[in-house]
């Protein structure tokens, strides 16, 4: 037998002896585990069982039948509204300014501007651009007329959906944010 034969052979009794020793080892730590779990069980089987409730009583199905003859329709609403015809209304025929493209809640207040007898507040866009601002000036996509321009707020009348059908006005405002 070679010399490389002869370390072959001691290799293999090596790895044959530390597999053997580590399958003793896992067999020698199952069984400890198992006398706690039969004290726990005996404990268990010595209290007097429980009661348990009957199931609830299941009501019969009550089938309907629709019938279309003088019955509202499911998909109109029930109540139009009576600010559909006499509340505010958006004018779609003004041309649209370039800050109605701009939702009210990505446009910021930067400062106001004094120039010509005129106040102009100043509104920054997400994409860093500033513009001028009067009142009588449209902003937001909910039809937002500047109502007023103070040195700390801009004011903004908007004329928006109210569900109904009809059209609501409420105020909102960019305030100056240092």
């Amino acid at each position: 037998m070679s010399a490389v034969q002869s370390r072959q052979a001691h290799l293999m009794r090596a790895v044959l002896l530390v597999v053997g020793v580590a399958f003793l080892a896992g067999l020698g730590g199952c069984g400890d585990g198992l006398s706690d779990l039969k004290v726990e069980l005996a404990d268990k089987r010595k209290r007097p069982g429980g009661r348990i409730d009957p199931l609830p009583e299941l009501k019969p199905y009550e089938s309907f039948v629709y019938d279309p003859a003088g019955v509202r329709s499911p998909f109109q609403p029930s109540v139009q509204s009576a600010t559909a015809a006499t509340g505010p209304r958006p004018d779609r025929g003004r041309n649209r300014e370039f800050l109605e493209g701009f939702s009210l809640d990505t446009l910021r207040m930067v400062g106001t501007l004094r120039q010509g007898g005129k106040t102009f507040g100043l509104v920054q866009t997400k994409d860093g651009l500033v513009h001028r601002v009067l009142p009588g000036n449209f902003i937001g996509q909910s039809d937002g007329k500047v109502t007023s321009i103070s040195d700390s707020k801009i004011t903004v009348l908007e004329i928006a959906p109210d569900g109904l059908g009809g059209y609501t006005e409420r105020t909102a405002a960019l305030t100056l944010n240092n």
